[in-house]
């Protein structure tokens, strides 16, 4: 097939684009690069190999209806994998209007088009924020959808539009609501860019386990979990990749209705736990200072996966220690990201 991948030079969709690439199909790559860079791009392409399949970048913002349909003129598409969005759970609290514009408003553009040239074919990326404070553990699928920020917010609306459209229009989705995206390529050449994800916590743990950072600061410890400190399902990119993969080939095999599954590693880790695997894997002390709380944060979550073995043939492959590890060799060999 022959695969758009919107936000494709970020953390997550640069991945997945290999791992689609590597599966044999042709990809068509599109980023406004408001939170990515240029030089992602790059290093996909470095990694792919052109014999395999074609891997091609337009730049795009998915707000501009016509530079998109411009897009599906120029590629016969036969599917969309959709990770475009504004990411950070604070900016979203502090300016939520430009994530509902952004985030609904991207959406919204790329359903339009998609039905105008009949590509029936959406893998969408979903976030564990679509729960909120889970009121059990794991957290199945069916648990009460309450999110408890702006950003999983337009999550979970993007995902009630997605199956609204899917009931009238031949449009088949699977929503991939994955908990937390750690880990990088293990060739080292692939990874997040701290420049750019400055809101997540394993980056800002390495920039301190490689001095460029003087501490991590640890919002709470006095949580109801076992050490006080926050509890998120860590799940490796490279095995969140094959899960869109997964999700494209249950697609492409007939499926015809809406969905959202679970993705992550079914157990959880905490603050305090993440820092201790890092300070093994990169040999040396990371020095942290405990802080308040940030508003529209949760206690623990992690997930059930029941339904991701079951129905797309899924499961994570790679523990805590191969996350920190992987995470710390594009780290070590790029500490200042994607910059020229």
């Amino acid at each position: 097939m022959t695969v758009l991948v919107t936000g494709g030079a970020g953390y997550v969709g640069s991945h997945t684009a290999l791992a689609l690439h590597e599966a044999g199909h042709d990809i068509v790559l599109v980023d406004n690069f408001a939170n990515s860079s240029p030089m992602a791009v790059d290093a996909t392409r470095a990694l792919a190999k052109p014999e395999v399949a074609r891997l091609d970048f337009v730049e795009v913002d998915l707000c501009d209806a016509e530079a998109l349909a411009n897009v599906f003129k120029k590629y016969r598409l036969s599917a969309v994998i959709h990770f475009a969005a504004h990411k950070a759970v604070a900016d979203s609290v502090n300016e939520p209007v430009r994530y509902y514009q952004n985030n609904l408003g991207s959406l919204l553009n790329l359903l339009e088009v998609m039905v105008e040239f009949g590509v029936g074919i959406l893998v969408y990326s979903s976030s564990c924020m679509v729960y909120g404070q889970p009121l059990a553990l794991p957290v199945t699928e069916l648990a009460p959808l309450k999110p408890a920020n702006p950003y999983g917010r337009t999550k979970l609306m993007c995902e009630q539009v997605i199956a609204d459209v899917c009931a009238v229009q031949p449009l088949a989705a699977i929503c991939l609501r994955y908990f937390n995206p750690v880990g990088a390529h293990p060739s080292g050449c692939l990874g997040e860019d701290p420049n750019q994800t400055s809101n997540n916590l394993l980056p800002l743990v390495l920039q301190v386990a490689s001095g460029r950072r003087e501490k991590v600061l640890v919002f709470g410890d006095d949580y109801d979990t076992a050490d006080g400190s926050g509890v998120r399902d860590y799940v490796h990119v490279v095995d969140l990749a094959e899960a869109h993969v997964l999700a494209l080939d249950r697609l492409a095999a007939g499926y015809q209705d809406a969905i959202s599954v679970n993705v992550g590693s079914g157990f959880g880790t905490s603050v305090f736990e993440l820092i201790d695997v890092a300070e093994r894997v990169c040999g040396v002390p990371i020095s942290f200072e405990v802080c308040g709380r940030r508003s529209g944060d949760i206690a623990k979550t992690w997930a059930a996966t029941d339904l991701a073995a079951e129905f797309l043939g899924w499961r994570a492959k790679r523990d805590v220690n191969d996350m920190v590890a992987d995470h710390w060799r594009w780290h070590s060999r790029n500490p200042d990201g994607y910059v020229a």
